[in-house]
């Protein structure tokens, strides 16, 4: 079957399968699937359209008929694990690139050195990101890290949560070797991480502000989120309290443009893995450009 858009999720099976019923008679070919914690109308991307006008059609000679809740909450049922795989990833990095020793030639060649990001290779804003210093850092990136990639997972997809992360830790990375300037170097995936965190504020801000909540009451998952950098983004030696601070607010602009979108949008097959590819073309060329 063609590349499948999720319409929209209920807990409910026998609602769902009312849905699929007057898409059917409709014509179009709706296909439930399990969404944990409940269920998800699809249909083929030609058929999006046609699908959410029918909906609403019958809805609106049914009004007895279950309106339909805003978003399917998740767009990546295997998140946790993804996450894992991610942090799994960055200590094989770790090991790959000579364990944190500062005269590898991968640290040589990635680091995001501000001088050299400066002049001429941005791309270290990149690839500074996928090493660590000693295992410490990146024992504590890693286990932060899948907490919060697992929550970008499930809301934004494994592809363009994937995406968006890589964005928001190379942004910041470039804006800090700009504020910073000379004789700072930096490594680590924490700028990403803090990014993912603010990912999940920017889309909770959003969201409630579309609900019309106003107020303090919308800037909670800000508040949250800038409580966190104020508790594990300042703290210990080899802290860039800067670094972390950009990545957390390039991600919550980030995260509050996409709720625009919306989530049936954002879990579009093609998008998603155009996304990911994207992301794994940026990190690799990244690497091939510093080792070149």
């Amino acid at each position: 079957m063609d590349d499948l858009t999720a319409l929209r999720g209920t807990e409910r099976r026998n609602c769902v399968d009312e849905w699929a019923l007057v898409l059917e008679a409709s014509g179009l070919r709706p296909v439930v699937c399990r969404a944990p914690p409940g269920w998800q109308l699809c249909v083929p991307a030609d058929e999006a359209e046609r699908a959410r006008i029918a909906l609403e059609t019958w809805e609106r000679e049914n009004p007895r008929a279950e309106a339909p809740p805003t978003d399917p909450e998740v767009l990546d049922p295997h998140a946790i694990r993804h996450a894992l795989a991610v942090a799994a990833a960055l200590l094989g990095l770790f090991l790959l690139t000579g364990a944190g020793r500062s005269d590898s030639i991968w640290f040589e060649r990635g680091a995001a050195d501000a001088v050299q990001v400066l002049d001429g290779e941005p791309w270290r804003v990149v690839t500074a990101l996928t090493l660590h210093a000693d295992l410490g850092h990146v024992v504590g990136n890693g286990v932060a890290g899948a907490l919060f990639l697992a929550g970008v997972f499930r809301i934004f997809g494994l592809g363009v949560g994937a995406a968006l992360v890589l964005a928001a830790g190379a942004l910041g990375n470039s804006l800090n070797a700009a504020l910073r300037g000379s004789e700072h170097v930096v490594v680590g995936s924490s700028t990403a991480v803090f990014g993912a965190l603010g990912l999940l504020a920017g889309r909770g801000l959003a969201r409630g502000r579309a609900r019309g909540l106003q107020g303090r009451t919308a800037f909670l998952p800000v508040a949250a989120a800038l409580a966190l950098l104020a508790m594990i983004g300042t703290e210990g030696e080899r802290v860039d309290f800067w670094a972390h601070g950009f990545g957390l607010g390039i991600g919550i602009a980030l995260g509050a443009a996409t709720c625009g979108a919306g989530t049936g949008r954002l879990a579009a097959p093609a998008l998603q893995r155009g996304a990911g590819a994207l992301a794994l073309a940026v990190l690799a060329g990244a690497w091939l450009l510093a080792l070149r």
